[in-house]
């Protein structure tokens, strides 16, 4: 789903940039923090703050954004705990397939 809400999302430039990266990535796929840091050029963990800064998580679809080696990485700002079950849930919901 491409959401075409009016949204005007406090942040600072570079979580703008992040969250326009994050946006791109298609339903059903995700992207390592380490792949969006590489386009751009900056550090995973940079990536992971910006996502954890992210304040429309289903709208910016941050879930989509997992750790390396099939790693979840976090969500709504836990590594642990529910928020990981939500984020496995939404990936599953949209067709991603883990390992594959």
């Amino acid at each position: 789903h491409v959401f075409t809400v009016p949204l005007a999302a406090a942040g600072t430039p570079f979580q703008h940039a992040v969250w326009s990266a994050i946006a791109a990535i298609p339903s059903g796929e995700s992207r390592t923090y380490g792949e969006l840091a590489r386009g751009l050029r900056t550090a995973p963990r940079a990536v992971g703050n910006a996502c954890g800064a992210n304040p429309i998580a289903l709208v910016v679809p941050c879930h989509r954004v997992v750790g390396s080696r099939g790693a979840l990485g976090g969500f709504m700002g836990a590594a642990a705990g529910d928020p990981l079950a939500i984020k496995r849930w939404l990936l599953v919901h949209e067709g991603y397939r883990f390992g594959a």
